[in-house]
């Protein structure tokens, strides 16, 4: 007997609070009576993470929390169950979390909403697993803040010129939005860092970006890629275009055009791919993703939804193909997903999926962005402000602590220490697939 049969509220389960999760639970508060039904998120961590500024994070220019949207604050008609969704039963209507210490709970609910994002792709390259380092979560940005600065810091007290040259070289993989935003942040930390470390020259400092696409920004309007690579080049960055990594050991990274670089700073960037969950509860599938109609409703599984990075959402604008994994994509289909649920239970009209494709924006760190808003493609100082503005009306919460990062940035120099709170084995990369 399910909840509403039962003579209760309906039950709203939303699994995931990224940008679609997140959204689709505002739009439910906003949408529904109070007593419409209960709301419910299970999500490992108690925030929503603006992902566009982690690499300024990485770059000790956003202090972390900055970044984290609180669910119990911004959405306070929900309850947020902190754990991992481990099972769905579409039968019994049924869901197993297990919650932050590992204990299993069974709960019912009505409206199910697959909104648990993606996972870090490893793409079977022998040794990324054990030795590159992520990026998609506050512990790893901080990780790799103190990995790099604890570099520099090792790299001065060597003795060997080839351990001093391997310790200063940093390498990224994926010229995509995050890794041309980790690498553009990275040379300009790195460039702080070494008036702390008299000993090193700046010119030992050696940052790599590769892509087996055959120009930076390859998913982005082109006109965004040629101005990008002149910035990064401009500060000493060396782009290897249509080449990747072919193996990744402690001490270096071998490339498939056969070269080896020493190094011990390998950061991967390449892509990503659906959360397992999709795989294990069995739902019709698209390219990985969770198959859905215009609606974001699973076909034969009335009640189920899903949005953002896990569904494979028709793309109104190439017909016949699905949406792209961004942000934008994922904060317009989580609004979708709770109107359409709100519409379900009676409260307003479902709508199929439609966006207007408003651009993209890249943050190259110092006053260097490119931008095309409304497909108009500009760069330099114009872009940076066009950039931070963006990320100010996009971001929850916390625009007024964010924008004060920014100013004190301008007019300060960064407190560039290591904390070391967070360890290699907590951010392991192919543990992935279970890091919040």
């Amino acid at each position: 007997m399910s909840v509403e049969t039962a003579g209760r509220r309906p039950r709203i389960v939303v699994v995931g609070t990224g940008f679609a999760g997140y959204y689709c639970l505002r739009t439910l508060e906003s949408r529904l009576p109070p007593d419409a039904a209960e709301l419910v998120a299970v999500n490992p961590a108690d925030h929503m993470l603006y992902v566009p500024l982690l690499p300024e994070v990485a770059a000790a220019i956003l202090e972390p929390r900055h970044v984290a949207v609180p669910l119990r604050t911004r959405l306070p008609r929900t309850r947020v169950v902190l754990g991992n969704a481990a099972a769905v039963d579409l039968q019994a209507r049924t869901y197993t979390v297990l919650d932050i210490e590992k204990r299993p709970r069974t709960l019912p609910w009505d409206r199910l909403v697959f909104a648990c994002g993606a996972v870090t792709r490893l793409l079977s390259v022998p040794g990324v697993a054990d030795h590159a380092k992520g990026f998609k979560s506050i512990a790893e940005a901080v990780y790799l803040r103190d990995h790099v600065l604890r570099q520099l810091e090792l790299a001065e007290q060597a003795d060997d010129p080839a351990e001093r040259a391997a310790r200063t070289t940093f390498v990224v993989v994926g010229a995509g939005y995050t890794g041309t935003e980790v690498v553009g942040q990275g040379v300009l930390l790195t460039r702080e860092g070494l008036r702390h470390f008299p000993r090193l020259r700046p010119d030992e400092v050696r940052w790599m970006l590769l892509d087996l696409a055959p120009r930076v920004l390859p998913g982005l309007n082109p006109a965004l890629s040629g101005p990008a690579l002149r910035v990064l080049r401009r500060r000493g960055v060396e782009v290897r275009l249509q080449t990747t990594v072919t193996e990744v050991t402690p001490t270096c990274a071998r490339l498939s055009d056969g070269t080896e670089i020493p190094t011990r700073t390998v950061v991967w960037c390449v892509g990503v791919r659906p959360d397992p969950l999709v795989e294990a509860v069995g739902l019709p599938t698209r390219e990985g993703r969770v198959a859905v109609d215009e609606h974001l409703a699973v076909p034969g599984h009335a009640g189920v939804y899903a949005a953002g990075d896990v569904a494979a959402v028709p793309d109104p604008g190439r017909p016949g193909e699905i949406t792209t994994m961004t942000a934008q994509h994922a904060q317009r289909q989580g609004r979708l997903a709770g109107n359409n649920i709100a519409a379900s239970l009676g409260h307003g009209q479902s709508r199929p999926y439609q966006y207007e494709d408003r651009g993209f924006v890249v943050d190259l760190g110092g006053f260097q962005a490119v931008a095309d808003p409304f497909h108009v493609p500009v760069t330099g100082v114009v872009a940076k402000a066009i950039t931070r503005g963006y990320h100010l009306v996009a971001l929850p919460a916390g625009r007024s602590r964010v924008a004060m990062d920014w100013l004190v940035d301008v007019w300060a120099e960064r407190p560039l220490v290591q904390f070391g709170l967070v360890s290699e084995t907590a951010v392991r990369l192919g543990d992935a697939d279970r890091i919040a």
